[in-house]
């Protein structure tokens, strides 16, 4: 890696040991003056499952308001990211419920953690279950605070609103329709493909770096660049992760790679290996996958037939060809110089990242 390509990254990562120190003494704080009985514990919980998270989302909201011309003391920058960390972990602890997922960061999630801990085993999924819907509503709760108390113009708060309603929406929307597929496997690609869109490259990329590009003021020419780099990049990282959710290192991504199999979620790669099969192959992809017990070795053969339909190659294709419109929409950026060398950075580690 050049120094150039190190200064860069080293940029993006710079605010994160403020942003993680915000976070901690905002929580411990949260925690010592809880007044109800429970609270405290709930909130240490939710502290210490953000601990440890990659905080691409809020790196980026910095990002943005460095790429909209933002200067000097990056301290209100850092409280509006830090406010995103809190949204996204309220998304992570939700989607674990919704995928019945047993582990996060390499922990276990949080509706397992409440329920282990309970007393009476006939109720401890059902309290696990609803525990964790309150520590998920209490950081979306604690997300706004800081949203609402982080300074800024009226004008640009207006904008700032505006980027994180949308980015929930969203959300909340490829979500719902991410629901809808699971366990269909004649899902199209096209349909596959707007889950991603909706579900996380907006949410992940183009919305973060908008809040902060909106933070610093931008006008609609750098909210636009946002969008153009925003977009395809989200969709190259949520590729990325359905590749590595059956083909990665479980060690490495802090959680089983047979959960997406489990559940039967039709992803683009299943997708497009159904579409390329022949009759044998189809037919052994739709008894896996979805099936509850399946186990490594039933997993290796789907990565086999995932692997010699082309459905993995075509997926590394379709990663490539969005890092590479990525880059593109950075060269007629009306960014600083610096800003685009980040931002580049930052497409070829989502690109190649292992985790």
């Amino acid at each position: 890696m050049s120094t150039e390509s190190l200064t860069a990254e080293s940029d993006f990562f710079t605010p994160r040991v403020a942003i993680d120190e915000l976070l901690r003494e905002f929580l411990t704080e949260k925690a010592s003056a809880a007044a109800m009985p429970g609270q405290s514990a709930l909130t240490l919980m939710l502290r210490d499952f953000i601990n440890g998270g990659k905080r691409v989302r809020p790196l980026l909201c910095v990002t943005g308001w460095r790429a909209a011309g933002g200067r000097g003391d990056p301290a209100d920058a850092v409280r509006l990211a830090a406010s995103i960390e809190l949204a996204h972990a309220c998304a992570l602890i939700h989607d674990d419920i919704m995928d019945a997922a047993d582990s996060r960061r390499g922990r276990p999630t949080v509706h397992r953690l409440l329920a282990e801990n309970h007393k009476l085993p006939t109720m401890a999924e059902r309290f696990g279950i609803g525990g964790a819907i309150l520590v998920g509503d209490l950081a979306l709760v604690w997300s706004d605070e800081l949203l609402h108390t982080t300074p800024m113009p009226d004008a640009h708060r207006t904008a700032v609103l505006r980027c994180v309603d949308r980015a929930r929406s969203e959300l909340i929307a490829g979500q719902h329709l991410d629901l809808l597929t699971t366990g269909d496997l004649d899902v199209s690609v096209e349909t596959a493909l707007t889950v991603v869109r909706y579900k996380a490259a907006k949410y992940t990329v183009e919305r973060p770096l908008q809040v902060g590009a909106a933070l610093a003021g931008a006008g609609q020419q750098a909210m636009d660049a946002c969008s153009a780099y925003g977009v395809p990049l989200g969709e190259a990282f949520q590729l990325r992760d359905d590749v590595l959710g059956v083909f990665g290192d479980p060690d490495e991504m802090g959680k089983s790679r047979l959960d997406d199999l489990r559940e039967g979620k039709c992803t683009s790669l299943i997708a497009h290996a159904l579409r390329a099969a022949d009759p044998t192959q189809a037919g052994r992809l739709r008894w896996l996958i979805g099936d509850p017990a399946l186990g490594e070795r039933e997993a290796a053969e789907v990565r086999s037939i995932l692997t010699s339909t082309g459905a993995r190659a075509a997926v590394e294709q379709m990663i490539d060809e969005r890092y590479r419109q990525a880059l593109d929409a950075l060269a007629s950026a009306p960014f600083p110089r610096s800003t685009i060398r980040t931002l580049e950075a930052v497409a070829e580690a989502t690109v190649h990242r292992s985790a």
